[in-house]
């Protein structure tokens, strides 16, 4: 095995540790959740999709590869929308969309009124680590979109067999995804591989995958207090 392989080993390996097994989102697959608590995790998702942009911006802030930062802006751009595109294109959209699909007014999850300070102490969390620490790092962080497109998948599968309540075409951000993680999460960790060569660097890549997986983790235990 290769010094790459088994750091990719390494970094699959947290997939253990992945909000996919937070039992809050277990109970959401298996279709035990009410309408109120799908409305209270997507309200105070948003304010984590809301910082995507905001965290890809600040990860371009610090790299001083341009062919990365080419490919990199195409992250802000999923989740901002192009401006070419009108105003209802990108993820952002997409998840207010579902947000009103499930009841929600846009003014009621724009203004971060149900959003609780755990979750917000999280994705400010997250914010700083991707402004302050070296980027390849911060780049490593993302890469727990290596495990998205399974949970995509069985989310838009639950949602669509156990919450009929919520209108179908609110649902486009999670088939989005199952695209667009598998492309994000094979140019993150080309970028790892690239520049993570000495045992100090690679502890440090894994180490900040395993912060990211924190700070989703924090977000849903902040979620099922509020929501249980």
């Amino acid at each position: 095995m290769t010094a790459s392989d088994a750091l990719v080993e390494r970094l699959r390996a947290h997939a253990a540790s992945y909000h996919s097994a937070h039992p809050f989102h277990v109970r959401m697959n298996d279709g035990t959740l009410t309408p109120d608590q799908i409305r209270g995790w997507v309200a105070n998702r948003f304010a984590y999709q809301e910082a995507i942009p905001v965290k890809d911006a600040a990860i371009l802030s610090n790299c001083p590869d341009v062919a990365v930062r080419r490919r990199w802006i195409r992250r802000i751009t999923d989740h901002d929308g192009k401006a070419e595109d009108g105003p209802e294109s990108g993820g952002i959209e997409a998840w207010l969309q579902l947000g009103e699909a499930c009841g929600l007014t846009r003014s009621e999850i724009t203004d971060h009124r149900h959003v609780q300070p755990g979750v917000r102490f999280a994705v400010d969390a997250y914010i700083t680590f991707a402004r302050t620490k070296p980027w390849v790092e911060a780049v490593a962080s993302s890469l727990t979109e290596l495990f998205a497109p399974d949970l995509m998948a069985e989310r838009l599968a639950a949602f669509e067999k156990y919450y009929t309540w919520i209108d179908p075409a609110g649902l486009q951000y999670f088939r989005n995804r199952l695209f667009q993680a598998p492309r994000d999460s094979e140019h993150a960790l080309e970028v790892v591989l690239a520049h993570c060569h000495t045992p100090q660097e690679q502890d440090a890549a894994e180490a900040a995958l395993s912060f990211k997986c924190d700070v989703l983790w924090a977000v849903m235990d902040a979620i099922d207090h509020a929501y249980a």
